[in-house]
């Protein structure tokens, strides 16, 4: 075990987070692994609580010892890593092509133990940068556990800056495929609508009439069979489960959503005999964006993954008859 070291609290580190504040010393130099050490137990603040939020005042001493197991993970000890495919990669990012099933970080209150594409990453690169207000190493923007698709790894704290800089700058381009239940009325349409917490339903979002956030997303009918449509989505901001949320609003629920349902179509399920998704079918296809330290323009595809495509066979091959419906 390593001998443990002692900083004390200087007056440009007052109101200074601790996981910031143990970040900066040169001994642990990054705030994943400084959160590695918060949650081991190795380090403490005499008379305060050690939490990577504490604000720190003038003259406290924070002692911590360092761990020389680089590759723990506090949230899943002794499980393997995921196979994520890696469609791009270099000393400043790595794109790659998420599974459905696999979140991007873990929760806020860490109840569930898995990989995610964070630890992953960090599995994988070592130390990686994180935002301030957190501890998601890598992560520059994120696709529900159960999309799957291109996403975007920072690896160094420049690079990581710049891409969410992209990001919140709205200069990102993003393209999505689903399979929605009912053939929308238009070819081609934007849904302006703003998206809030449900207040019945504090894990959901919803489309509000007042307040909310401005969300905007482009959609556009690829393919229309009996009953459903293949959809491409471009989301111009990046709300959570935004394409889930405006698709249902207009009525047109993604096949395998199991949260989110319009009021016509709740009842709706696929025919007996077609192939059934565990998730719902909303894949991030294409990603163009500026290389965070070239300024290169770049653009990034993940091919559509089997259980999508399976169904997209059945529906093309069973396009004319009316087939049954279950429940219907």
């Amino acid at each position: 075990m390593q001998s443990p070291m002692e900083r004390k609290v200087g007056p440009a580190q007052v109101g200074m987070r601790l996981d910031v504040f143990l970040a900066a010393q040169p001994e642990i130099g990054g705030r994943s692994y400084a959160r590695r050490l918060l949650d081991k137990g190795l380090v403490t603040v005499p008379g305060a609580p050690v939490r990577p939020s504490l604000p720190l005042a003038l003259d406290q001493v924070v002692t911590f010892t360092l761990d020389p197991d680089r590759s723990f993970d506090p949230l899943v000890p002794g499980l393997p890593l995921p196979e994520i495919p890696v469609l791009y990669d270099d000393p400043w990012m790595c794109v790659i092509d998420k599974p459905a099933g696999i979140a991007a970080h873990p929760p806020d209150d860490r109840s569930v133990r898995a990989h995610t594409v964070a630890s992953w990453a960090r599995a994988t690169f070592g130390d990686l940068p994180s935002p301030v207000e957190d501890s998601r190493p890598g992560i520059v923007h994120r696709l529900d556990r159960d999309t799957s698709g291109v996403m975007v790894v920072g690896k160094t704290q420049a690079a990581l800056d710049a891409l969410r800089t992209q990001w919140k700058a709205r200069t990102v381009a993003k393209e999505y495929r689903c399979v929605v239940f009912g053939e929308p009325r238009f070819h081609s349409d934007w849904i302006e609508r703003p998206i809030a917490p449900d207040p019945k339903k504090p894990d959901r979002m919803t489309v509000v009439e007042e307040g909310g956030r401005e969300s905007q997303t482009y959609y556009e009918v690829l393919e229309r069979f009996r009953g459903f449509a293949h959809v491409l989505c471009r989301p111009k901001t990046g709300r959570t489960h935004q394409i889930r949320v405006h698709m249902t609003a207009i009525g047109h629920s993604l096949v395998g959503d199991r949260v989110y349902r319009s009021r016509i179509r709740q009842h709706d399920e696929l025919p007996v005999d077609a192939p059934a998704p565990r998730r719902q079918l909303l894949h991030a296809i294409r990603l163009s964006l500026a290389h965070p330290h070239t300024l290169e323009p770049l653009s990034f595809e993940a091919p559509v993954p089997a259980d999508f495509e399976l169904l997209l066979a059945w529906l093309r091959t069973n396009r004319s008859p009316d087939p049954d419906r279950r429940g219907r």
